[in-house]
């Protein structure tokens, strides 16, 4: 294994420097960066031109030149790295140290999250073929993945924050929408419970009730300018939480895992009130990694204490309670933070910004109230981003689902016994995941690539509003700097992509096959 990923890492390097010098040498030819000074009729034009090529090193022919940017470039494995300097004197590295994590906040959360919902509503839509759901979902993915991101972005601007800013000066919601969201949410839940006609109606009614009468109680109690969810409620989520990823992970009839995610939703209930009082310390990042190494280790003991054997399934499901718990934990504190932040003058009851990765009128040292300014200020990127990306994901998920079910390993798993939970988790999917592997990283390596159309619709300012740049203004070392950086990620992206082969598929092994 040591060889194998040896020769990767060269063969990779190769292509690297390879593919690095093409591209230096056909941008380097393929305009002229003075072209702009020849035209000009400014009386300090020849010192401007002379100054330019001294700076760009205009002086010395293209092949050469790459050479000396290289140079800089291989500094940095001795922590000085030297990306050169734009046009207007700036250094890139300095550029792009600041580009990288404004591109890593817009795209890795909706990154995430298309990946998460893609390959939810892929396998379920896989396991409810041609059902009311999947006809729905193809519908939708179809159309999400053919809609152009500029658009979607201009109609979120309009309607999920100029129409919601309107909205929350008067926050009353109309009976109107109340009937069109129940309506919405009763054929959404109804089409996934519903295997037949008597289950489809059931969970469509139970669904469409429920939220109705969430709605009303909401706009009633006003919940939307002064949100939380409340001890009483978050003991409840907990517990809901705790069957929910037992069901999901090895089924409520698997009692160690029952056990175990329970006692970790007793835990977080009772940590609740302790909590709180820690989130009003000034210091929280402290206290959010303690709180997650001690859930974990409250994890780890419930796993202990419920299960003899297998216990790695256990304390999998019983981490990812105790994680999700600590989400709805800290969703609970923002929504706590929100009516100090709506009506707040810097606000004014327009939370929901259209442009900038943060409202430069607030000034404060309070962790929550600059996490939800951030948040907010993700929030439409984040959605256009994950509309357009989670489409693909739904296709390729469910397409993969349906061909690994009619293998006659499967097949042969059923006629074994074993439960429909246990053959579709531990066995399809697991092989489903092995070609979903390569979008997996693809997309991951392609985060700090940057988002060149959001970026530009929302005014933010990261990696793909530099290579705009770099194209527009011919400056070579700007481009350079953003490729050096992206075809890194994506060839340390194959090499990641070839090592999870092996992990997820025990038959791809280096030397396998070997008499």
């Amino acid at each position: 294994m040591f060889g194998f990923i040896a020769r990767r890492i060269g063969v990779l390097i190769v292509i690297l420097f390879g593919s690095s010098y093409l591209l230096y040498n056909l941008q380097a030819l393929s305009g002229d960066p003075l072209a702009d000074f020849r035209t000009s009729r400014d009386p300090e034009v020849e010192s401007q031109i002379k100054a330019t090529i001294e700076q760009l090193r205009l002086d010395v022919p293209a092949p050469l030149r790459y050479f000396i940017w290289l140079r800089g470039v291989l500094g940095i494995f001795v922590g000085q790295p030297d990306f050169g300097k734009v046009r207007t004197g700036e250094p890139v590295g300095e550029l792009l140290m600041d580009a990288i994590p404004v591109t890593i906040r817009l795209v890795f959360g909706a990154t995430i999250i298309a990946i998460l919902l893609g390959i939810t509503i892929g396998v379920v839509t896989a396991l409810r073929q041609y059902s009311r759901f999947d006809y729905s979902m193809t519908f939708v993915a179809f159309l999400m993945f053919s809609l152009p991101i500029f658009w979607v972005a201009v109609l979120l601007k309009e309607f999920m924050a100029i129409q919601f800013n309107n909205f929350l000066s008067e926050p009353n919601i109309p009976t109107t929408w109340i009937i069109g969201i129940s309506a919405f949410i009763a054929l959404f839940f109804g089409a996934i419970l519903g295997r037949s006609r008597r289950t489809f109606w059931i969970g469509f009614l139970a669904s469409g009730l429920f939220t109705a009468v969430l709605l009303t109680l909401i706009d009633a109690r006003g919940w939307i300018l002064e949100p939380g969810i409340g001890p009483v409620i978050f003991a409840l989520l907990a517990l809901l939480t705790a069957f929910g990823v037992t069901q999901i992970s090895m089924g409520v009839g698997h009692k160690p895992s029952l056990y175990a995610s329970l006692s970790v939703a007793v835990a977080g209930a009772i940590s609740y009130f302790p909590m709180q009082s820690l989130f009003k310390r000034e210091s929280q990042v402290p206290v959010l990694l303690g709180g997650l190494v001690v859930a974990l280790i409250v994890a780890g003991i419930a796993t202990v204490a419920f299960a003899r054997i297998d216990r790695g399934p256990v304390y999998r499901t019983a981490s990812i309670t105790a994680f999700i718990i600590g989400i709805i934990m800290i969703v609970d504190k923002l929504m706590q933070t929100w009516g100090p932040y709506v009506s707040s003058g810097e606000v004014q009851y327009r939370p929901v910004p259209t442009i900038g990765e943060r409202n430069p009128l607030i000034e404060t040292n309070d962790f929550w109230v600059a996490l939800l300014d951030t948040l907010l200020h993700m929030f439409l990127p984040t959605i256009a981003l994950t509309l357009i990306g989670f489409a693909g994901y739904v296709r390729y998920t469910r397409g993969t689902l349906l061909d690994v079910l009619n293998q006659d390993y499967i097949r042969t798993a059923r006629a074994k016994g074993l439960n429909e939970r246990t053959v579709i988790m531990r066995h399809a999917f697991r092989n489903t995941m092995i070609p979903i592997v390569t979008l997996l990283v693809v997309d991951f390596a392609s985060v700090v690539g940057g988002a060149l159309i959001t970026e530009n619709v929302f005014a933010w300012r990261g990696m793909g509003t530099l290579f705009r740049q770099a194209i527009g203004t011919f400056d070579l070392n700007l481009l350079m700097g953003i490729f050096f950086v992206t075809a890194t990620l994506a060839l340390v992206a194959n090499l990641v992509a070839d090592l999870l082969y092996s992990a997820l598929d025990p038959r791809v092994r280096v030397g396998s096959g070997k008499s």
